[in-house]
């Protein structure tokens, strides 16, 4: 008899094409998903769950799913799991890591730019007809090139970010919770300072640290009053990082340019304060979102679940301890 697989909601074809030669796939094609009330039942005989970031995996779901041995998230974070509660039950949690790091490190750069040289606020003045005539300071932004780049959390992608500030000849400082190797520094032409001397400094802050209890508002009112009045913040990491009532304020009130954001606090909401303001580019996470990157992360996924099922030790384990109780 085949393991059986739930796959919650959409997902590009190739990952269905994967699982449906190794196991019996129970497969809600939408957008929407399984809605959480109908989750225990769908998963309650199951010995995978190919999930995605929507979709709450905790101590209470995992009660309803004595069978069930992997838990493969379509995506890098992996904050809507209970990973502890899944760890005592033996559950091998796996992430997609990697294959999103340069496409999500290009769209944070999109939202710099677009944040610093007012692109959407531009486009949506074109469009409404308003643009009568060339004018020297029409739509005058910031320059990109030659300013320091601060980067909170140089992980995968934040290194991706900072070679990236290399082509606009930026100077890169960086604060993380660990220092990076000197050939990392070296390498990447970085320089480490403590969060309150970056946000003090830096033109650009580029947020790219994982949701935790710890980083919850790692950037809040206090941040966002040390930052120059001419600096931008952009945000693809997660939403609950950045305090949106507090940035709305400090945007509204110049104590900030600008700033770019590709994740919210609750989403799909956005705080009304934002939507009402012309100097913050808002769209709906979709960082990572080419064609080819989340083809991949979908069919990374399915190979996390099919390594697990078939006894195997699964590329990208979150809680590797559960590996040798199996």
């Amino acid at each position: 008899m085949q393991p059986r697989v739930l796959v919650t909601r959409h997902v590009y074809p190739e990952a269905i094409e994967l699982l449906a030669g190794r196991c019996e796939v129970d497969y809600e094609d939408s957008a929407s998903g399984i809605a959480p009330h109908d989750l225990p039942a769908r998963i309650a005989d199951r010995q995978a769950l190919v999930c995605q970031l929507t979709d709450h995996i905790d101590d209470a779901l995992l009660d309803a799913a004595p069978d069930l041995k992997v838990i493969a998230n379509v995506a890098v974070g992996f904050d809507n799991i209970d990973i502890p509660a899944a760890t005592r039950r033996g559950i091998v949690v796996t992430n997609t890591p990697g294959v999103l790091t340069n496409t999500t490190a290009d769209f944070a750069f999109t939202l710099l730019l677009a944040a610093a040289r007012r692109v959407a606020e531009a486009d949506r003045f074109l469009r409404a007809g308003l643009w009568q005539q060339w004018q020297i300071n029409l739509m005058s932004g910031h320059d990109i090139h030659g300013q320091t780049l601060g980067i909170l959390g140089l992980g995968r992608i934040g290194q991706a970010v900072a070679r990236r500030a290399s082509g606009f000849d930026m100077r890169v400082i960086y604060h993380d919770t660990q220092r990076a190797a000197q050939e990392v520094e070296q390498e990447l032409g970085l320089n480490y300072a403590s969060k309150e001397e970056l946000l003090r400094a830096a033109d650009f802050v580029s947020v790219h640290v994982p949701l935790t209890d710890d980083t919850h508002h790692y950037v809040g009112a206090d941040e966002l009053a040390l930052m120059k009045s001419t600096a931008i913040l952009v945000n693809t990491s997660r939403g609950p990082v950045v305090d949106e009532l507090a940035l709305a304020d400090a945007l509204h009130a110049g104590l900030i340019a600008s700033a770019g954001l590709d994740v919210f606090e609750n989403e799909p909401e956005v705080h009304p304060a934002l939507l009402q303001l012309d100097n913050v580019v808002l769209v709906p996470h979709i960082a990572s979102a080419s064609i080819a990157t989340r083809t991949r992360m979908c069919t990374m996924a399915a190979e996390n679940a099919i390594a697990v099922l078939t006894g195997q030790r699964p590329p990208n384990p979150v809680n590797p301890e559960v590996l040798g109780k199996l």
